[in-house]
Protein backbone atom coordinates (compact mmCIF):
# COMPACT_ATOMS: atom_id res chain seq x y z
CA UNK A 1 0.00 0.00 0.00
CA UNK A 2 1.72 2.95 -1.11
CA UNK A 3 -0.05 6.79 0.31
CA UNK A 4 -1.10 8.84 -1.87
CA UNK A 5 -0.54 12.40 -2.93
CA UNK A 6 -2.80 14.57 -0.67
CA UNK A 7 -5.52 15.94 -2.65
CA UNK A 8 -8.63 18.43 -2.52
CA UNK A 9 -10.33 17.55 0.38
CA UNK A 10 -13.45 15.54 0.01
CA UNK A 11 -16.10 13.86 2.13
CA UNK A 12 -18.64 11.13 1.20
CA UNK A 13 -22.41 12.47 0.63
CA UNK A 14 -23.47 9.05 2.24
CA UNK A 15 -21.31 8.69 4.96
CA UNK A 16 -18.57 10.99 7.06
CA UNK A 17 -15.56 8.78 5.58
CA UNK A 18 -13.04 11.42 3.94
CA UNK A 19 -9.93 11.88 2.12
CA UNK A 20 -7.62 12.04 5.01
CA UNK A 21 -8.05 8.14 4.00
CA UNK A 22 -5.62 8.57 0.96
CA UNK A 23 -6.82 5.44 -1.00
CA UNK A 24 -10.76 6.69 -0.99
CA UNK A 25 -12.35 6.89 -4.34
CA UNK A 26 -15.64 8.89 -4.66
CA UNK A 27 -18.34 7.78 -7.69
CA UNK A 28 -19.93 10.66 -9.80
CA UNK A 29 -22.54 11.04 -6.98
CA UNK A 30 -19.67 11.47 -4.53
CA UNK A 31 -20.43 8.15 -2.70
CA UNK A 32 -17.27 6.70 -1.39
CA UNK A 33 -15.92 3.24 -2.24
CA UNK A 34 -16.76 2.30 1.48
CA UNK A 35 -20.20 2.38 0.95
CA UNK A 36 -20.24 1.09 -2.24
CA UNK A 37 -18.09 -2.33 -0.75
CA UNK A 38 -21.52 -2.51 1.99
CA UNK A 39 -23.62 -2.33 -0.54
CA UNK A 40 -22.28 -4.81 -2.50
CA UNK A 41 -20.94 -7.39 0.01
CA UNK A 42 -22.34 -6.63 2.95
CA UNK A 43 -25.87 -5.28 2.72
CA UNK A 44 -27.44 -8.58 0.74
CA UNK A 45 -26.40 -10.65 3.41
CA UNK A 46 -27.00 -8.78 6.68
CA UNK A 47 -30.02 -7.49 7.66
CA UNK A 48 -29.25 -5.00 10.72
CA UNK A 49 -33.02 -5.04 12.02
CA UNK A 50 -33.71 -9.30 12.16
CA UNK A 51 -32.58 -11.75 14.98
CA UNK A 52 -30.99 -14.81 13.50
CA UNK A 53 -32.06 -16.64 16.96
CA UNK A 54 -32.61 -20.44 14.32
CA UNK A 55 -29.35 -20.04 12.83
CA UNK A 56 -27.04 -18.66 16.47
CA UNK A 57 -28.96 -22.23 18.40
CA UNK A 58 -27.10 -24.22 15.59
CA UNK A 59 -24.18 -22.41 16.43
CA UNK A 60 -24.58 -22.76 20.14
CA UNK A 61 -25.57 -26.67 20.04
CA UNK A 62 -22.09 -27.39 17.97
CA UNK A 63 -20.27 -25.33 20.58
CA UNK A 64 -22.23 -27.06 23.62
CA UNK A 65 -21.05 -30.40 22.04
CA UNK A 66 -17.27 -29.56 21.30
CA UNK A 67 -17.00 -28.70 25.40
CA UNK A 68 -19.60 -31.24 26.84
CA UNK A 69 -16.68 -32.97 28.95
CA UNK A 70 -14.75 -29.70 29.42
CA UNK A 71 -15.13 -26.93 32.52
CA UNK A 72 -16.07 -24.46 29.55
CA UNK A 73 -17.40 -24.61 26.03
CA UNK A 74 -16.20 -21.67 24.96
CA UNK A 75 -13.83 -18.30 25.47
CA UNK A 76 -14.51 -14.40 25.47
CA UNK A 77 -12.31 -11.83 25.36
CA UNK A 78 -13.77 -9.37 27.71
CA UNK A 79 -12.60 -5.66 28.26
CA UNK A 80 -15.57 -4.06 29.82
CA UNK A 81 -16.72 -2.55 26.58
CA UNK A 82 -20.20 -2.36 25.24
CA UNK A 83 -19.15 -4.98 22.18
CA UNK A 84 -17.63 -7.58 24.54
CA UNK A 85 -20.13 -7.02 27.54
CA UNK A 86 -22.92 -7.68 25.47
CA UNK A 87 -21.42 -10.44 23.99
CA UNK A 88 -20.97 -12.24 27.49
CA UNK A 89 -24.61 -11.52 28.04
CA UNK A 90 -25.78 -12.91 24.29
CA UNK A 91 -23.16 -16.45 25.29
CA UNK A 92 -24.78 -17.19 28.66
CA UNK A 93 -28.19 -15.81 28.68
CA UNK A 94 -29.54 -16.11 24.97
CA UNK A 95 -26.62 -19.43 23.85
CA UNK A 96 -26.59 -21.02 27.13
CA UNK A 97 -22.93 -21.60 26.83
CA UNK A 98 -20.58 -22.15 29.41
CA UNK A 99 -18.20 -19.15 28.67
CA UNK A 100 -14.79 -18.36 30.33
CA UNK A 101 -14.41 -14.41 30.52
CA UNK A 102 -10.83 -13.91 29.13
CA UNK A 103 -9.78 -10.40 30.52
CA UNK A 104 -5.88 -9.45 29.64
CA UNK A 105 -4.39 -6.66 32.01
CA UNK A 106 -1.72 -4.60 29.73
CA UNK A 107 -1.35 -1.86 32.48
CA UNK A 108 -3.63 0.44 31.14
CA UNK A 109 -7.58 -0.22 31.71
CA UNK A 110 -9.40 2.20 33.47
CA UNK A 111 -11.05 1.58 36.87
CA UNK A 112 -14.18 2.11 34.39
CA UNK A 113 -13.86 -0.60 32.51
CA UNK A 114 -12.24 -3.01 35.73
CA UNK A 115 -15.34 -2.11 37.09
CA UNK A 116 -17.55 -3.13 34.29
CA UNK A 117 -15.41 -6.46 33.99
CA UNK A 118 -16.57 -7.32 37.36
CA UNK A 119 -20.48 -6.32 37.11
CA UNK A 120 -20.72 -8.38 33.92
CA UNK A 121 -18.90 -11.18 35.02
CA UNK A 122 -20.56 -11.37 38.57
CA UNK A 123 -23.86 -10.47 36.86
CA UNK A 124 -23.52 -13.27 34.54
CA UNK A 125 -22.45 -15.90 36.81
CA UNK A 126 -19.46 -17.06 35.22
CA UNK A 127 -15.97 -17.41 35.37
CA UNK A 128 -12.95 -15.27 35.09
CA UNK A 129 -9.29 -15.95 33.63
CA UNK A 130 -6.79 -12.60 33.96
CA UNK A 131 -3.70 -12.80 32.10
CA UNK A 132 -1.34 -10.08 32.93
CA UNK A 133 1.54 -8.87 30.49
CA UNK A 134 4.72 -8.51 31.55
CA UNK A 135 4.85 -4.44 32.24
CA UNK A 136 8.65 -4.00 31.50
CA UNK A 137 8.20 -5.78 27.98
CA UNK A 138 4.98 -3.99 27.10
CA UNK A 139 6.38 -0.80 28.30
CA UNK A 140 9.59 -1.17 26.05
CA UNK A 141 7.58 -2.87 23.08
CA UNK A 142 5.09 0.83 23.20
CA UNK A 143 8.01 3.27 23.20
CA UNK A 144 9.53 1.10 20.44
CA UNK A 145 6.79 1.72 18.12
CA UNK A 146 5.79 5.18 19.05
CA UNK A 147 9.99 6.23 18.62
CA UNK A 148 9.03 4.32 15.26
CA UNK A 149 6.73 7.23 13.99
CA UNK A 150 4.30 5.17 12.82
CA UNK A 151 0.46 5.67 13.04
CA UNK A 152 -0.53 2.05 14.33
CA UNK A 153 0.58 2.84 18.24
CA UNK A 154 -2.13 0.40 19.61
CA UNK A 155 -0.31 -2.22 17.99
CA UNK A 156 1.36 -3.55 20.74
CA UNK A 157 -1.98 -3.68 22.78
CA UNK A 158 -3.82 -4.99 20.55
CA UNK A 159 -1.56 -8.27 19.51
CA UNK A 160 -0.87 -9.15 23.43
CA UNK A 161 -4.92 -9.38 24.01
CA UNK A 162 -5.57 -11.76 20.83
CA UNK A 163 -2.56 -13.61 21.13
CA UNK A 164 -3.07 -14.32 24.57
CA UNK A 165 -6.58 -14.94 23.98
CA UNK A 166 -6.10 -17.62 20.78
CA UNK A 167 -3.19 -18.93 22.55
CA UNK A 168 -5.01 -20.13 25.85
CA UNK A 169 -7.47 -21.38 23.78
CA UNK A 170 -5.49 -23.79 21.91
CA UNK A 171 -3.05 -24.69 24.82
CA UNK A 172 -6.37 -25.76 26.73
CA UNK A 173 -7.96 -27.25 23.76
CA UNK A 174 -11.10 -24.87 23.85
CA UNK A 175 -12.36 -25.03 20.27
CA UNK A 176 -14.61 -21.95 20.03
CA UNK A 177 -13.62 -17.93 20.56
CA UNK A 178 -16.20 -15.78 20.57
CA UNK A 179 -15.60 -12.17 19.54
CA UNK A 180 -17.52 -9.06 19.82
CA UNK A 181 -16.66 -8.20 16.22
CA UNK A 182 -19.33 -7.43 14.46
CA UNK A 183 -20.96 -6.17 11.23
CA UNK A 184 -23.52 -3.31 12.99
CA UNK A 185 -20.13 -1.56 14.14
CA UNK A 186 -16.82 -2.57 12.09
CA UNK A 187 -17.85 -2.98 8.41
CA UNK A 188 -15.72 -0.48 7.37
CA UNK A 189 -12.29 -0.94 8.16
CA UNK A 190 -10.21 2.06 9.40
CA UNK A 191 -8.07 2.70 6.30
CA UNK A 192 -4.60 0.76 6.67
CA UNK A 193 -2.86 3.86 6.93
CA UNK A 194 -4.90 5.04 9.93
CA UNK A 195 -4.15 1.49 12.28
CA UNK A 196 -1.77 -1.06 10.24
CA UNK A 197 -3.43 -4.66 10.75
CA UNK A 198 -1.84 -7.78 12.82
CA UNK A 199 1.90 -7.94 11.42
CA UNK A 200 4.01 -9.51 13.83
CA UNK A 201 7.03 -8.76 11.39
CA UNK A 202 6.61 -4.75 11.05
CA UNK A 203 7.27 -5.24 14.95
CA UNK A 204 9.47 -7.03 15.38
CA UNK A 205 11.73 -5.07 12.99
CA UNK A 206 10.52 -1.88 14.71
CA UNK A 207 11.48 -3.61 18.24
CA UNK A 208 14.74 -4.34 16.89
CA UNK A 209 15.73 -0.88 16.15
CA UNK A 210 14.04 0.71 19.38
CA UNK A 211 13.72 -1.76 21.99
CA UNK A 212 16.11 -2.31 24.82
CA UNK A 213 14.94 -5.14 26.45
CA UNK A 214 14.06 -8.82 25.03
CA UNK A 215 10.55 -10.02 24.73
CA UNK A 216 10.82 -12.71 26.58
CA UNK A 217 7.23 -13.09 27.97
CA UNK A 218 4.78 -10.86 25.52
CA UNK A 219 2.37 -12.86 23.95
CA UNK A 220 2.53 -13.32 20.55
CA UNK A 221 0.61 -15.15 17.46
CA UNK A 222 1.60 -13.90 13.86
CA UNK A 223 -0.87 -14.21 11.01
CA UNK A 224 -0.29 -17.76 9.26
CA UNK A 225 -0.38 -18.97 13.39
CA UNK A 226 -3.72 -18.21 14.02
CA UNK A 227 -5.44 -17.99 10.59
CA UNK A 228 -3.66 -21.48 9.03
CA UNK A 229 -2.16 -23.12 12.19
CA UNK A 230 -5.07 -22.62 14.64
CA UNK A 231 -7.68 -22.78 12.49
CA UNK A 232 -6.87 -25.90 10.21
CA UNK A 233 -4.28 -28.16 12.51
CA UNK A 234 -6.01 -26.77 16.05
CA UNK A 235 -9.17 -26.29 14.84
CA UNK A 236 -10.00 -23.27 16.57
CA UNK A 237 -12.93 -21.70 15.53
CA UNK A 238 -13.86 -17.77 15.71
CA UNK A 239 -17.54 -16.89 16.29
CA UNK A 240 -19.36 -13.38 16.11
CA UNK A 241 -22.37 -13.96 17.80
CA UNK A 242 -23.62 -9.63 17.23
CA UNK A 243 -23.59 -10.54 13.99
CA UNK A 244 -26.47 -12.87 14.48
CA UNK A 245 -29.07 -10.40 16.44
CA UNK A 246 -29.91 -7.28 15.84
CA UNK A 247 -27.33 -4.95 17.85
CA UNK A 248 -28.13 -1.51 18.25
CA UNK A 249 -25.29 -0.36 20.62
CA UNK A 250 -26.71 2.48 22.43
CA UNK A 251 -29.95 0.41 23.16
CA UNK A 252 -27.37 -2.55 24.30
CA UNK A 253 -25.43 0.05 25.99
CA UNK A 254 -28.34 1.01 28.08
CA UNK A 255 -29.75 -2.57 28.70
CA UNK A 256 -26.55 -3.55 29.81
CA UNK A 257 -26.71 -0.19 32.41
CA UNK A 258 -30.08 -0.93 33.53
CA UNK A 259 -29.27 -4.83 33.80
CA UNK A 260 -25.64 -5.04 35.71
CA UNK A 261 -24.98 -1.39 36.23
CA UNK A 262 -22.47 -1.16 33.60
CA UNK A 263 -21.27 2.23 32.67
CA UNK A 264 -21.33 4.03 29.25
CA UNK A 265 -17.70 5.20 28.18
CA UNK A 266 -17.39 8.26 25.44
CA UNK A 267 -16.32 6.63 22.64
CA UNK A 268 -15.14 3.38 21.30
CA UNK A 269 -11.93 2.05 22.95
CA UNK A 270 -11.85 4.46 25.93
CA UNK A 271 -12.17 1.91 28.61
CA UNK A 272 -8.40 2.45 28.23
CA UNK A 273 -6.28 5.29 28.81
CA UNK A 274 -3.69 4.34 26.05
CA UNK A 275 -6.18 3.76 23.27
CA UNK A 276 -8.03 6.75 24.15
CA UNK A 277 -4.85 8.93 24.22
CA UNK A 278 -4.05 6.97 20.90
CA UNK A 279 -7.49 7.80 18.88
CA UNK A 280 -8.18 11.16 20.27
CA UNK A 281 -4.78 12.98 20.49
CA UNK A 282 -2.15 11.10 18.35
CA UNK A 283 -3.53 10.03 15.56
CA UNK A 284 -5.73 13.32 14.83
CA UNK A 285 -2.98 16.02 16.16
CA UNK A 286 0.33 14.22 14.51
CA UNK A 287 -1.84 12.13 11.28
CA UNK A 288 -5.31 13.78 10.98
CA UNK A 289 -6.58 10.81 11.61
CA UNK A 290 -9.52 10.32 13.53
CA UNK A 291 -11.12 6.72 13.74
CA UNK A 292 -14.51 7.95 14.72
CA UNK A 293 -15.06 8.59 10.94
CA UNK A 294 -15.50 5.02 10.54
CA UNK A 295 -16.81 4.50 13.41
CA UNK A 296 -19.76 6.55 13.06
CA UNK A 297 -19.79 5.65 9.27
CA UNK A 298 -20.58 2.11 10.14
CA UNK A 299 -23.75 3.63 12.32
CA UNK A 300 -24.73 5.46 9.49
CA UNK A 301 -24.90 2.84 7.22
CA UNK A 302 -26.31 0.52 10.22
CA UNK A 303 -29.10 2.45 10.38
CA UNK A 304 -28.72 3.52 13.92
CA UNK A 305 -27.22 7.29 13.12
CA UNK A 306 -28.07 9.83 10.55
CA UNK A 307 -25.52 11.39 8.68
CA UNK A 308 -26.17 14.62 10.45
CA UNK A 309 -25.47 13.81 14.20
CA UNK A 310 -22.37 12.00 12.57
CA UNK A 311 -21.04 15.17 11.64
CA UNK A 312 -22.08 17.47 14.94
CA UNK A 313 -20.41 14.42 16.86
CA UNK A 314 -17.21 15.33 14.46
CA UNK A 315 -17.25 18.58 15.03
CA UNK A 316 -16.66 18.14 18.44
CA UNK A 317 -12.99 17.32 19.85
CA UNK A 318 -12.98 13.61 20.35
CA UNK A 319 -12.23 14.46 24.06
CA UNK A 320 -11.18 17.40 26.84
CA UNK A 321 -8.11 18.95 25.59
CA UNK A 322 -7.45 19.26 29.16
CA UNK A 323 -7.75 15.71 29.46
CA UNK A 324 -5.62 14.88 26.63
CA UNK A 325 -2.82 17.03 28.27
CA UNK A 326 -2.89 15.06 31.63
CA UNK A 327 -3.25 12.19 29.43
CA UNK A 328 -0.14 12.98 27.75
CA UNK A 329 1.86 13.61 30.71
CA UNK A 330 0.90 10.09 32.40
CA UNK A 331 1.67 7.69 29.17
CA UNK A 332 4.78 9.62 29.37
CA UNK A 333 5.77 8.93 33.07
CA UNK A 334 4.62 5.37 33.05
CA UNK A 335 6.61 5.12 29.83
CA UNK A 336 9.77 6.33 31.59
CA UNK A 337 10.09 9.43 29.57
CA UNK A 338 9.47 13.35 29.89
CA UNK A 339 6.82 15.18 28.86
CA UNK A 340 9.19 16.89 26.47
CA UNK A 341 10.58 13.86 25.01
CA UNK A 342 7.21 12.62 24.65
CA UNK A 343 6.08 15.65 22.45
CA UNK A 344 9.53 15.58 20.78
CA UNK A 345 8.63 11.88 19.39
CA UNK A 346 5.06 13.02 18.59
CA UNK A 347 6.54 15.68 16.71
CA UNK A 348 9.28 13.82 14.68
CA UNK A 349 8.78 13.13 11.01
CA UNK A 350 6.06 10.97 10.29
CA UNK A 351 6.52 6.77 9.44
CA UNK A 352 4.54 4.53 7.67
CA UNK A 353 4.38 0.40 8.41
CA UNK A 354 6.80 0.58 4.66
CA UNK A 355 9.40 2.10 6.74
CA UNK A 356 10.50 -1.40 7.83
CA UNK A 357 10.14 -4.79 6.97
CA UNK A 358 6.58 -6.31 6.86
CA UNK A 359 4.17 -8.61 5.58
CA UNK A 360 1.22 -6.71 3.46
CA UNK A 361 2.51 -8.21 0.24
CA UNK A 362 1.12 -11.92 2.52
CA UNK A 363 -1.18 -9.85 4.33
CA UNK A 364 -3.30 -8.81 1.70
CA UNK A 365 -3.19 -11.71 -0.59
CA UNK A 366 -4.64 -13.28 2.75
CA UNK A 367 -7.28 -11.10 2.96
CA UNK A 368 -7.74 -11.25 -0.81
CA UNK A 369 -8.45 -15.28 -0.56
CA UNK A 370 -10.60 -14.80 2.45
CA UNK A 371 -13.07 -12.31 0.70
CA UNK A 372 -12.88 -15.18 -2.49
CA UNK A 373 -14.15 -17.81 0.13
CA UNK A 374 -16.55 -15.42 1.53
CA UNK A 375 -15.11 -15.11 4.99
CA UNK A 376 -13.98 -11.47 4.71
CA UNK A 377 -16.15 -9.01 2.96
CA UNK A 378 -14.27 -5.79 4.31
CA UNK A 379 -12.28 -3.30 2.20
CA UNK A 380 -8.71 -3.51 2.21
CA UNK A 381 -6.52 -1.61 -0.12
Amino acid sequence: MKVKEKRPYQRCTRCVMDTTDSAITFDENGVCDHCRNFDKNIRPFWNPKQNRFAELEEIAKKIRKAGKHSDYDCVLGLSGGADSSYLAYIAKEVMHLRPLAYVVDTGWNLNVAVENIEKIVKGLGIDMYTDVVNWKEMRDLQLSFFKSGIASQDFPQDHAIFSSLYNYAVKHNIKYVLTGSNSATEFIRPPVEWIYMNDLRMAKDIHKKFGTIPLKTYPTCGILKYRVWYKYFKKMKRVYPLDYVVYDKEKAENFLNEKYGWTKYKNKHYENVFTRFFEGYYLPVKFGFDTRKNVLSNEILAGTKTREEAIAILEKPPYDPELAIRDKAYIAKKLGITTEEFDAIIAAPNKTPFDYKNSFWMIKLGVKVCKMLGIENRNIR
